[in-house]
């Protein structure tokens, strides 16, 4: 930072950039809402209030016409990659709303394209309309066992990563990794106090006694909590709040009664997103929506936008540059007209507008790729003969368990056991009882893993649909009828260099792209939108699914956190035990 060139502005020895007039400034420091300017330098606030001796001769003014003056949106917790949009599309889409930080762990590229990517991503996030801040993981891949992943972070990376600028904590500690002495969890967090981090929890459903140790291992905040009274008990053990509103959890609605009816202190508390697709965000904000929506249930207007900026800032200790229009912080403001209906007409980062009436100001464009991103797939072409469940010749029936999707794909996906025939030592699925085949093709190339199971749910009557934006490991997931279709399905995925595809009786159907680390596409919010809604109306009108987003269910299927089952590319995982399980029970 500028220090003595932005000190000779804030002391009126200098002339400011731009002068923000004609504005309302919401003080979140202290609550107040009064007139005042904006003078920025170098892109940060240097003066506000009375700022004539600031102006200059070249200083830009920009008439804010009354507009309320607010501190940028910060989400909390934030997985890019999850919406399928790369770090510049999706903060050309995000920032239109106002949000200009996210904190995030780039988990997904992590695990995908290593550290390289990693920086690669928060590179291009410098260049982009919104800030990213990094928190390394705790550990990752997340699933439990762990799953084959192209890289795995740990306790070496974290004596490397640390000491990163853009690092500012310790992402997805994971409650029963700290409960249950996980030696390389530990040693990180050991290494965070040396480095004066903090780290951010991940602990649902987690009860009083786990709540005390949790507490006392050092964790400061938590994304993960399914109810008010879950998050009192942590608020009351010294842990902050963050309330989720995602596409897949939104929580809102039930948690902020922690503060309307529970009357717990609001300062302790902030907003974030989690996992959000295009289409949710197109169709009604980001963040934005997310303080309407606390309004709307009763938390007064200036308290929300706390909730959303300096609340936020202050537990990733980085109340010293965002969360507040102050001196020193970035320039990131929003113009909004009315604060009960909160809507920003106009976004500025680092005192450039980025955003104007939900439209951004420049087109993105992408930077250039290498390699290290687009080279991640190291997957041999699949046979069909390898898509199957086998058991003795002799059998003609056998008793399996299944995974039996929800429609709430945050909180359960439980387990079921049905009979299905066996032809010739293969288990069948069989479409009458909505059980088909599920698979993982590990594509990292450093194991020939290929388990199949079998899931109810989905309503296929035909073909096969495969994703590898599939988190938390992100090898290729593929639920389908018959071998035939799951096989082409799982090379056209290979031959995209990642992506999702649906397949039917021999034929891809439709495909969306996603090379960079076989995750994500620079595509601009509106085209994923229209791909997504492609994919998942291909997967039900061809293939007769009967969900709403099939791909939608179909990525969340290697999350070993969501009880009670998943699959991984080690095999069928009892997600309570966290053991690997036989699919088949029984033969007859």
């Amino acid at each position: 930072m500028p220090h003595r060139q932005l000190l000779d502005v804030a002391y009126g020895r200098a002339h400011a950039d731009t002068i923000i007039d004609n504005g309302i400034l919401v003080n979140v420091l202290t609550g107040e809402t009064y007139p005042a300017s904006v003078a920025i330098a170098y892109g940060r606030v240097a003066a506000v209030g009375n700022v004539d001796a600031q102006r200059g001769p070249n200083t830009t003014i920009i008439d804010a016409d009354g507009a309320y003056l607010t501190p940028g949106l910060i989400d909390g917790h934030q997985h890019i990659e999850c919406s399928k949009l790369s770090v510049t599309m999706f903060a050309d889409l995000v920032s239109r709303y106002g949000t200009t930080s996210v904190i995030s762990g780039l988990d997904q590229i992590l695990v995908s394209a290593g550290l390289e990517g990693v920086k690669e991503f928060l590179a291009e996030a410098e260049e982009s309309s919104m800030r990213v801040w990094w928190g390394a993981p705790a550990k990752a891949p997340y699933t439990v066992p762990e799953s084959t992943v192209g890289h795995r972070f740990a306790v070496e990376d974290h004596r490397k990563v640390q000491r990163m600028p853009e690092c500012v904590g310790l992402w997805e500690t994971v409650q029963e990794m700290v409960e249950y002495g996980d030696e390389e969890v530990l040693t990180a967090m050991d290494l965070a106090e040396e480095n004066r981090l903090h780290a951010f929890g991940c602990a649902p459903l987690v009860d009083a006694r786990r709540v005390a140790g949790y507490a006392a291992s050092g964790v400061t905040l938590c994304h993960e909590s399914y109810s008010p009274e879950e998050e009192l008990e942590k608020m009351r053990n010294g842990i902050n709040i963050l309330i989720r509103e995602s596409t897949a959890a939104p929580m809102l609605e039930e948690n902020i009664k922690l503060i309307t009816e529970m009357g717990a202190p609001a300062h302790r508390v902030g907003f974030c997103t989690d996992d959000v697709t295009a289409t949710d965000i197109l169709g009604r904000g980001h963040l934005d929506y997310v303080v309407r929506l606390a309004i709307a249930k009763g938390i007064d207007p200036v308290t929300a936008i706390q909730m959303a900026t300096i609340n936020t800032a202050r537990m990733f200790q980085l109340d010293d540059r965002i969360g507040a229009i102050a001196p020193g912080r970035f320039a990131d403001i929003l113009f909004v007209d009315s604060l009960d209906d909160f809507r920003p007409r106009t976004v500025l980062k680092g005192g450039r507008i980025v955003a104007q009436n939900g439209a951004a100001v420049h087109a993105p464009h992408a930077p250039q790729r290498t390699a290290a991103v687009l080279d991640t797939f190291k997957l041999a072409p699949v046979s069909a003969d390898r898509i199957a469940v086998r058991v003795a010749d002799s059998a003609t029936s056998a008793r399996v368990r299944t995974i039996v999707l929800s429609k709430d794909v945050a909180f359960k996906r439980p387990g079921a056991e049905v009979e299905l025939p066996v032809v010739n030592g293969k288990v069948q699925p069989d479409t009458a009882q909505d059980a088909v085949y599920v698979c993982v093709a590990e594509r990292y190339g450093k194991t020939t893993n290929l388990p199949v199971a079998f899931i109810q749910g989905f309503g296929l009557k035909r073909g096969a649909i495969a994703t590898s934006a599939a988190p938390d490991d992100n090898n290729v997931v593929c639920a389908g009828v018959n071998p035939e279709d799951i096989a082409l399905a799982i090379n056209q995925v290979s031959r995209l260099g990642g992506g999702q595809v649906a397949v039917c009786d021999g034929e891809v159907v439709a495909s969306l792209p996603l090379p960079v680390g076989g995750i994500v596409a620079d595509l601009v919010a509106e085209d994923m939108a229209t791909a997504e809604a492609e994919m998942d109306r291909a997967a039900r009108e061809v293939l007769g699914a009967d969900l709403d987003s099939p791909f939608g269910q179909l990525i969340f299927l290697s999350i070993t956190a969501i009880p009670d089952w998943a699959i991984t590319d080690l095999g069928l995982i009892d997600c309570v035990k966290f053991d690997v399980v036989d699919p088949v029970i029984a033969t007859r």
